[in-house]
């Protein structure tokens, strides 16, 4: 009796710990709440996330159980309230997945992996709550209910229906084993490209720095010292290192070896290598969807895309492909003709491509990159943002005062956003810039809190995340073009939450192939002359960018299009073609050769993200078979673009600005995409203005 009674206070004792658990508790502060980024420990993280597991299935349970008629208010409605705590945690998991791993996260990380995997299976495989779902869809398909409810119903039904909620038991239950197999197969993916990433740095001697700007090398200094090579320059196996020690080096051993250290990540045949696990996932998302009927993983994952079916994705970019590589044999013509001119005595490689580019592109433009950089400040860009951000969508961005808003790092800053009429909150934008050590490589937009009102008006928190290399002390940080051009991409991300519209949690989801056409849209007004004229200002004179040099700059637009179109789209044609093929024997690293073989793939060039590092696709699901999504989305943004530069305000016109809110950016998923777009030009989207935008040729649209 004693010893029942212990336990029962020791199990009382730890369920009020982890309620107490700060990752759990609501946000308090200013702002509508706040995270505690100040308070969050890798300590509480596991706590956290099974007891907000066990608050939420105990919320499902009774949404399921519920002895009174299915509705929609008190099975839908409910769903969308349920898990609120979890919710918060995830948020905190976020950051430090993303932001701030370590290797003792990344354990806590492997052993979650298999228990969320369990936990999505209890609520998609309730029996009770399907049910219940679908009484609420059938009578909906009789009895309508208001639009945003009617699309929420089913979104949902949808969700259960295509994830194993018709399946019989047996069949279940090897769904959620798949599941809970792939959750840490994800896991380890991710790990391995994180490692290499980390451990493949290329140290330089002073005598090796030739082509590299002053910037760069401070920069590169600063980070040798950091991982304690004072005195050397250290070159790190990420993107933004990367990429410019490639356009400037002149050292070509040195820029072979940067470029196998990136290319190679997870493909280095030990035990970090994905390969074999690239194959087990294919092999694993194939028996999953052969579960449910369907013959291949794309054409279960499509059906609620735009492009419905792998075939349509597949005919836009066979569409592409052939005036994209015979760009690439161009581009690489006019490489190699320039080498001969200097004697270099080498025939193009992969290594070569950007160095040589830039050489072309100063000789056939008279256009030299490091010239632009100056211009291009990180803070004067965050500012054009701004800017563009009151002019489209009315709002107004205020730095938060100091302290008054937690952050999880030093070089996180946080702004207010308001309506610039009415002045009223519509959220927090927080923006983390700068790589480092435990923090995943790319750009990245995200949500802390999405926008709502069926449970009281919430507002929207948001987040940028970039990795750029963060200057030495005193030092502007000056970035490329494409840069600029990816950190408005990725605020394009953030204006589509901030203006979001929508009554319920569901409808603030995306569609794959359709939310990056809003975030590459705003990547055009970098280049109106209203952000050129007053924030591409030089770093040292504080003068405006010459007007010779922006007509360099348009001139130059459809430059090196081969190159960043055939590296884009052979990653997405090997995503949908690796899901399409048979996985029973698939060997990935002879799949990936003899895919590129057939797509005469020039050698001059690497696929943007190699099978073994694609994290997009085996990371997770967010863009497996769908990274073909950025180009589907891009003939939407060049056809959008063309309408705004013919409008009679051009970028900056009324009109059209109030369209784009209203029918592009506020619905978020409360409407068919398809429709949206056509509610917006008054027609569907035709794929010539993506060949124009390009400088391909235009065979019809």
């Amino acid at each position: 009796m004693a010893s029942c009674t212990q336990d029962q206070e020791i199990s009382k004792e730890v369920q009020k710990s982890a309620v107490d658990n700060i990752l759990l508790q609501p946000w308090t502060g200013p702002y509508g709440g706040v995270p505690a980024f100040d308070q969050m420990k890798v300590a509480d993280v596991k706590d956290a996330m099974l007891k907000g597991m066990e608050l939420n299935l105990d919320e499902i349970d009774a949404i399921a159980n519920n002895p009174e008629p299915p509705t929609f208010e008190n099975t839908i409605v409910e769903m969308e309230r349920a898990g609120e705590e979890l919710d918060r945690a995830m948020k905190y998991y976020g950051i430090l997945s993303s932001n701030q791993s370590s290797p003792e996260f990344r354990d806590i990380q492997t052993e979650l992996a298999p228990l969320f995997s369990e936990f999505r299976s209890k609520i998609s495989q309730n029996e009770k709550l399907f049910q219940r779902i679908k009484a609420v869809y059938d009578a909906s398909q009789t009895t309508p209910l208001e639009a945003d409810q009617q699309r929420v119903v089913e979104l949902i039904y949808k969700e259960f229906e295509m994830n194993g909620a018709e399946l019989d038991k047996a069949k279940k239950e090897r769904y959620a084993a798949i599941n809970k197999e792939l959750s840490s197969l994800y896991t380890e993916f991710s790990n391995h490209v994180l490692h290499d990433e980390e451990n493949y740095v290329t140290y330089l001697t002073k005598a090796q720095l030739g082509g590299l700007s002053d910037g760069f090398v401070k920069s590169a200094a600063q980070i040798a010292t950091d991982k304690g090579h004072e005195g050397k320059y250290a070159i790190t196996n990420t993107r933004s290192s990367m990429d410019p020690f490639l356009t400037y080096s002149t050292e070509r051993e040195l820029r072979k070896q940067v470029w196998t250290n990136y290319y190679s990540r997870g493909d280095n045949g030990d035990e970090y290598d994905n390969n074999a696990l690239i194959a087990e996932v294919l092999r694993l998302r194939r028996e999953r969807v052969e579960l449910l009927g369907y013959k291949n993983y794309a054409e279960w994952r499509l059906q609620n895309r735009m492009a419905k079916t792998p075939e349509n994705a597949m005919n836009l970019m066979e569409a592409v492909w052939p005036a994209a590589i015979a760009r690439v044999a161009e581009e690489v013509e006019d490489m190699q003709a320039v080498a001969d001119k200097n004697g270099d005595d080498i025939t193009i490689e992969p290594w070569d491509y950007r160095f040589y580019a830039e050489k072309v592109r100063k000789e056939k433009y008279n256009l030299d990159s490091d010239e632009v950089k100056q211009y291009l400040q990180l803070a004067n860009l965050t500012d054009a943002m701004h800017y563009v951000a009151g002019r489209l969508f009315n709002y107004e961005f205020t730095p938060v005062p100091e302290g008054s808003v937690p952050v999880f790092h030093e070089d996180v800053n946080v702004w207010e956003v308001t309506d610039k009429t009415t002045g009223e909150n519509i959220g927090l934008w927080y923006l983390d810039p700068y790589a480092r050590e435990g923090k995943r490589s790319g750009a990245w937009a995200t949500t802390y809190r999405s926008y709502s009102t069926f449970d009281g008006k919430k507002n929207v928190l948001a987040s940028n995340n970039s990795n750029f290399v963060k200057p030495a002390p005193g030092e502007a940080l000056l970035v490329s073009w494409d840069d600029a051009t990816t950190f408005f991409h990725e605020f394009g991300h953030a204006l589509h939450f901030f203006s979001s519209n929508v009554k319920y949690p569901t409808l603030d989801g995306g569609v794959r192939d359709y939310t990056e056409f809003q975030s590459q849209l705003l990547e055009r007004w970098l280049s109106t002359d209203e952000v050129i004229n007053n924030y591409l200002v030089h770093n040292k004179t504080g003068e405006a960018m010459p007007a010779a040099l922006v007509a360099k700059i348009k001139k130059a637009s459809t430059f090196n299009q081969g190159f960043s179109t055939t590296e884009y789209l052979a990653s997405a044609i090997m995503d949908m073609k690796l899901h399409l093929a048979d996985p029973a024997n698939i060997d990935i690293d002879k799949f990936e050769r003899e895919t590129l073989a057939e797509l005469n793939m020039p050698k001059e060039l690497p696929m943007r993200h190699r099978t073994p590092q694609f994290g997009h696709v085996f990371s997770g699901e967010g863009y497996a078979t769908a990274y073909y999504g950025y180009m589907w989305a891009d003939v939407l943004t060049a056809d959008a673009a063309e309408a705004f530069a013919e409008a009679p305000g051009g970028f900056y016109d009324q009109e059209m600005a109030d369209k784009l809110v209203k029918y592009l950016f506020a619905p978020r998923n409360a409407m068919e995409p398809a429709e949206a777009y056509r509610l917006f030009m008054g027609r569907d989207a035709k794929i010539g203005a993506l060949m124009r935008d390009r400088g391909f040729p235009v065979t019809g649209e």
